[in-house]
């Protein structure tokens, strides 16, 4: 059983049944019930049509549940309406469910699940293990979502920058339980990219690509951050940085500036750079500028004082630390490291511990400890 197809085939079936008429709801728990059927036939008799057998299980799947409520008569006329088994015509049916599991009714958390589970095709126990909850948490949350856009219907284009928060949601997710969340998320921007022409799509899928590339060199074996200046970038994926920045060149070039193109670049440089130290900060510094003018994101300004600080020396990037708030995350993170090259180390010590502190999760918990305890025990020699 080709696992991959499946998924893969799940939203164009699922959009084929809403374009029918279909509501939401009832096509996902329709499509559901094909793909348990699937796995049960196929195996011994493969259908030679993949999607044109799943559409048409789908579909009377859809029809038995709907002749079983209040409204028999009026809906049993859909009857007529079952398509022959057969080739099934295309249409843009995976690209009206991104709009659709991205709606602006939802919150983000319910968005991220409900496009895992009807434009990845996840399980529900999947991603629950992979957000690390209990399944009937995450069935509960996807019901609330299915019925929030049960009545939704998008006869409007829809708002691809939400899309692509969600798909950033999920790449940023990473990796747990038993589903890789970062490379769900590329291959769903793939797929989005194959289906819309649009710049920050392609810049979207650039950034993804450029720092999943670098992923094996992030960690050591137990788990351990690695920091991009002492990473071995001859464990960096080649191939992926050349298709990355590749992606990017060509959505530069189309002069619509967006802000995930604007990070793929600020990715694209870092990855292009052979070493650390030959990495082109100026210029990383001009990107951030160009980042901070379309998203006025304080995080971005935060981001471009450590690039100052490269760039400019530890004394400038303090001084464009200063103007920012230090309530922010990471904030005590980057003062550490600026004062720590700025030879400061007894406040670098201290600004790592504080920020280890706040740290988000453990393995940033566990390096910043690192680094206090490292100077500390210089300080005391």
């Amino acid at each position: 059983m080709d696992e991959v197809l499946l998924r893969s085939l799940t939203p164009s079936v699922l959009g084929v049944l809403c374009r029918r008429g279909a509501d939401f709801a009832a096509a996902e728990d329709a499509v559901q019930d094909a793909l348990v059927e699937a796995l049960r036939v196929w195996p011994a008799d493969p259908p030679r049509d993949p999607k044109g057998w799943l559409v048409t299980v789908a579909w009377r799947r859809f029809l038995d549940a709907t002749r079983s409520d209040a409204a028999r008569r009026r809906r049993e006329d859909r009857a007529e309406e079952e398509p022959a088994p057969g080739p099934v015509p295309a249409a843009d049916d995976t690209l009206r469910l991104y709009f659709l599991c991205a709606h602006p009714s939802l919150s983000p958390s319910s968005a991220v699940a409900l496009t895992l589970r009807a434009v990845g095709g996840l399980t529900t126990r999947q991603i629950a293990r992979a957000y690390l909850v209990p399944e009937a948490t995450m069935a509960q949350r996807i019901s609330r979502a299915k019925r929030t856009v049960a009545g939704v219907r998008l006869d409007r284009p829809g708002d691809v920058a939400t899309v692509l928060r969600v798909l950033y949601l999920v790449f940023n997710e990473g990796y747990s339980g038993d589903v890789d969340l970062a490379a769900e998320a590329v291959r769903l921007t793939r797929q989005l990219a194959g289906a819309i022409d649009h710049p920050e799509v392609a810049g979207l899928l650039a950034l993804m690509l450029l720092h999943h590339a670098r992923r094996a060199a992030r960690t050591t074996a137990d788990g351990r951050l690695v920091p991009l200046a002492e990473q071995d970038r001859t464990r960096w994926d080649t191939a992926l940085i050349a298709e990355g920045i590749g992606i990017l060149q060509a959505a530069l070039a189309r002069d619509r500036l967006g802000e995930f193109q604007a990070q793929a670049a600020i990715a694209a440089l870092h990855a292009d750079a052979p070493t650390a130290e030959e990495t082109d900060w100026p210029q990383i510094v001009e990107w951030y500028d160009e980042l901070w003018r379309l998203t006025g994101s304080p995080v971005v300004r935060l981001n471009r004082a450590v690039a100052v600080g490269e760039a400019d020396g530890p004394r400038a990037g303090l001084a464009a630390l200063a103007e920012l708030d230090s309530a922010l995350p990471r904030y005590a993170a980057v003062a550490a490291y600026l004062h720590e090259r700025d030879g400061a180390l007894e406040t670098a010590a201290r600004l790592y511990a504080e920020a280890a502190g706040r740290a988000s999760n453990l393995a940033e918990r566990d390096h910043l400890t690192r680094r206090a305890a490292r100077l500390n025990a210089r300080l005391r020699r």
